[in-house]
């Protein structure tokens, strides 16, 4: 029985690495293909030559060959700090699915593969990257490194989330404090890039834009991607019947039929999602929708984007 076990165990890690690697070799001929054809996964070992700067590391083998001048660079100015944080909090695993996959995911399951696939892409970079994971509190927390022995570990971290039932106890978001905690352990300058459904009380808004903005003040840069099943969630996709409906941190439960309520939710979704992306744009955060239908590839760009700004 534990042998059997422990193989399912590695079925589905080998599953997560393959599916990530799948999503970004996708991803990079895609970018060949495109206008971004000079796009490489892996770091020149070059940069042409400033005029002006200092020549002490221009390499002149390089200028005999060529007749033009390259400037060496070293691992320590090409690469990126990044931390991927992912929200665990007992609403990331709806839609409650006996079995997500990735072409059916809930939120925690995209969210990881989401989370593997930049891993991946950030592996063949040689960038750095970490991951934190929190729900009421943080509850994981790794170094940031760019070896291929952590790349391993946090796909096994990663593989520990995709855990198909909720957790045994609703836990809730505490987003503030798990960011303003994370902004306090981060000591050198970062790209933060964070999966949360932004599920929280609705006075508690304000305390999370402040604690966003403590990661900005701390020099770091922000990527949120906002995960949802918009079908569900937004646009209130279901049959005109009788539903129950349980929030899955305080267990309340709400009685009704959605098609009754279908067009006033879908103003006070849409309001709500309009608020929380401009508030982004004015702390300087890249706000992005995740929607679980639409394939955690997509999460690849905006990465891209946000990189190609940085260096």
């Amino acid at each position: 029985m534990d042998n059997q076990i422990q193989h399912t165990k590695i079925e589905v890690f080998n599953s997560l690495e393959l599916i990530a690697r799948q999503a970004v070799e996708g991803f990079v001929t895609g970018l060949h293909k495109s206008p971004f054809h000079g796009f490489s996964v892996e770091f020149a070992e070059h940069r042409q030559y400033n005029a002006g700067e200092s020549t002490r590391f221009v390499d002149w083998k390089l200028y005999g060959k060529t007749d033009k001048l390259y400037v060496k660079r070293f691992e320590e100015e090409t690469n990126l700090r990044c931390h991927i944080v992912i929200d665990r909090s007992s609403s990331m695993y709806f839609p409650v699915l006996n079995h997500p996959t990735p072409e059916h995911p809930n939120k925690i399951l995209f969210s990881v593969y989401a989370a593997a696939a930049l891993a991946t892409l950030m592996k063949k970079q040689r960038d750095a990257v970490g991951l934190t994971c929190f729900s009421d509190q943080l509850e994981l927390h790794t170094q940031v490194r760019s070896s291929m022995v952590h790349y391993q570990y946090l796909l096994t971290e990663l593989e520990k989330l995709m855990k198909f039932e909720r957790p045994e106890t609703d836990a809730a978001t505490d987003i503030a404090g798990s960011l303003h905690h994370l902004a306090e352990m981060i000591h050198q300058r970062s790209l933060v890039v964070i999966f949360s459904d932004m599920m929280d009380n609705s006075e508690n808004q304000d305390l999370n834009f402040s604690a966003l903005q403590h990661l900005k003040h701390a020099k770091h840069e922000v990527i949120l991607f906002h995960v949802k099943d918009k079908n569900l969630e937004e646009n209130l996709d279901y049959e005109n019947r009788p539903y129950r409906f349980v929030d899955m941190e305080s267990g309340e439960v709400v009685k009704l039929n959605p098609v009754e309520i279908r067009e006033n939710f879908q103003k006070s979704a849409f309001n709500a999602r309009t608020e929380l992306e401009q508030r982004c744009g004015r702390y300087g955060i890249d706000y992005v929708e995740a929607d679980v239908n639409q394939g955690f590839e997509g999460v690849l760009l905006p990465y891209f984007f946000k990189r190609q700004k940085l260096y």
